[in-house]
């Protein structure tokens, strides 16, 4: 089990009889589970394992879609993501996966407010055309994927040696191999003129998220007035990152004893 089914486990057994309002019954259980749904694709592999964890712990203490009311399943799927497995996501995918089928969403502010979870209405299957679906290899994505994660560990050798050549290197790396994952049209031709400008004027640079901003460092003093001057003329805004050191949080008045 990985951590998709274990944080799964452990918010489902200590949740659902609040959500459900019966109390659950001491039995245990061993879950296992196999799929064949492609990683790192955009296709929900992982809501797909907790809606499939939940649906088999309701079935396992008899808990029916009156006691747990359906409309209330993808929220509360979207929570153990949220809470055990720290991701950040949105509705869509649960809903689907709890209704299945062709479903009509509704999320607007004023429909939660007035029940707490957005309108879903099945609809008829037939009105379907027929569909079809396309996906980049599995083993290209677990490869660079993998290969993302040896950057990470080379980026963080580099930066306790202070090899800065090394970490820009790293950086300009990870960005190539998103490139030639996704391609030019997906990276975007502001992203791509963005890490070109940096690359003219002797500086790294890669994506700190998604895209629309790309991050970097120049070792020349020089070159990064040049570099910031050259952002600026072409309409890209231009910042100087100071990151904020972590800070030690405690408790008002709290004592040591």
């Amino acid at each position: 089990m990985n951590l998709t089914g274990a944080g799964a486990c452990r918010f489902l057994t200590q949740h659902s009889a609040s959500v459900a309002l019966i109390a659950l019954p001491k039995r245990n259980f061993t879950l296992k589970y196999d799929t064949n749904i492609p990683r790192q694709v955009g296709l929900a592999g992982s809501s797909a394992i907790v809606t499939a964890t939940m649906q088999c712990l309701m079935h396992f203490f008899d808990i029916t879609d009156l006691d747990m009311k359906k409309p209330l399943q993808p929220q509360f799927i979207l929570d153990v993501e949220m809470e055990e497995l720290f991701i950040n996501a949105g509705l869509q995918d649960r809903v689907i996966q709890v209704y299945e089928g062709l479903v009509y969403m509704d999320f607007s502010t004023e429909i939660f407010k007035a029940q707490g979870h957005g309108d879903y209405e099945p609809l008829d299957m037939s009105l379907l055309p027929s569909m079809w679906l396309a996906y980049i290899r599995d083993s290209e994505v677990m490869e660079a994927m993998k290969t993302f994660a040896q950057l990470t560990d080379q980026a963080r050798q580099a930066l306790e040696t202070k090899d800065h050549n090394k970490l820009r290197e790293l950086m300009d790396r990870n960005f190539d191999l998103r490139r030639k994952l996704y391609g030019d049209d997906v990276i975007g031709a502001e992203n791509l003129q963005m890490v070109n400008l940096a690359r003219q004027h002797g500086s790294c640079a890669k994506f700190p998220g998604s895209g629309g901003a790309v991050i970097g460092f120049c070792p020349d003093a020089d070159n990064l007035k040049h570099l910031k001057k050259a952002f600026q003329s072409e309409g890209f805004v231009f910042c100087d990152v100071s990151p904020n050191p972590p800070q030690v949080k405690t408790r008002k008045n709290s004592q040591l004893s």
